[in-house]
């Protein structure tokens, strides 16, 4: 005999009350009525034979059965649009959308010298892109609400598809008064006893940051923290401390129009691994091939060029 099993739409409505739980802003999301949703949930219930969720006249909540089942959900909801995506993409490769995550720290320094060329070479490609910060992006990766993502690593991907596309070195960036800044080259031991200024928690740069300089954690006390590039930037030339930027920002022209001055490292160079990410059952896995090459000879043509001398000559000013 066989067994009953849910259906796809049964799942939706579970996983769309669970991120609202509200039945009728989640019945919204599904455009359905309250009613029709509600119905859904309870033929979802009978079916698994277990209650999912509890509500009184105010309130909805997930029983813990129910926590349990709607990440599986929404499992089988992006494995579901995967195998429709793969019958659409059949044709043509990098065509048709693409959904890209990027984080914050690599987006604006990485992705105008990439999208030319790629809508050049891809004139069917429809990429709509997503900045945010990178635990944020691998939960919408999971829940098929993106394609792919770029992200630095070390990061915990779990089982997701992760190619490396190729190294950022670290740099160090203070004014140039800093006695550090007075060498061609710095060493990383010698940053500890600096004051390293840091993006606030969540920015994966800062666990980057932290790991090159051998610090396991921030003191929230003594550490002073921004809330993006620009503004950590500011707080450096405004004699606050020193910090690490990657290369890419360098080359980019984050500095313009500062009088900071940058720094490589001597030895033991720091350096995070900008990297695409992908669900294993994604439509997009030849897309995932031909993207990851693309950015890969981008990456060695950008190799070539220089951070601008300028910030290394500032120091002599």
């Amino acid at each position: 005999m066989s067994t009953a099993l849910p259906s796809l739409r049964q799942l939706r409505y579970l996983v769309a009350l669970s991120q609202r739980l509200n039945f009728r802003l989640a019945a919204e999301d599904c455009f359905v009525t309250q009613s029709t949703l509600s119905a859904g949930i309870k033929e979802l219930e009978t079916l698994l034979g277990v209650e999912l969720v509890e509500r009184d006249t105010r309130t909805v909540w997930l029983t813990p059965i129910g926590a349990e089942v709607v990440p599986r959900a929404a499992g089988l909801l992006a494995q579901a649009r995967d195998l429709v995506e793969i019958a659409k993409g059949a044709g043509e490769p990098l065509s048709g959308p693409l959904r890209l995550g990027v984080i914050p720290t690599v987006a604006p320094f990485m992705l105008p010298g990439l999208l030319p060329p790629l809508r050049a070479g891809h004139p069917k490609l429809q990429l709509y892109l997503r900045e945010d910060l990178t635990e944020r992006l691998l939960e919408r990766l999971n829940s098929a609400e993106l394609d792919m993502a770029l992200i630095a690593l070390p990061y915990d991907t779990g089982e997701l598809l992760t190619r490396k596309l190729f190294k950022d070195e670290f740099w160090f960036v203070s004014r140039a008064d800093d006695p550090l800044a007075q060498s061609k080259e710095v060493a990383v031991r010698d940053v500890r006893g600096s004051q390293l200024l840091l993006l606030e928690e969540g920015h994966c740069l800062r666990e980057h940051a932290m790991s090159a300089c051998g610090m396991r954690s921030a003191n929230s006390e003594s550490m002073i923290e921004a809330t993006s590039l620009s503004t950590l930037i500011q707080m450096v030339e405004g004699g606050l401390g020193v910090t690490l930027l990657p290369e890419m920002t360098l080359k980019a022209g984050i500095l313009n129009g500062t009088s900071l001055v940058a720094r490589p490292f001597s030895t033991q160079v720091p350096a995070r691994d900008i990297a695409l990410i992908a669900r294993p059952t994604s439509a997009h896995r030849r897309d995932f091939d031909l993207l990851a090459e693309f950015v890969i000879a981008r990456a060695r043509e950008a190799a070539a060029i220089r951070v601008p001398s300028r910030r290394v000559r500032s120091a002599a000013r």
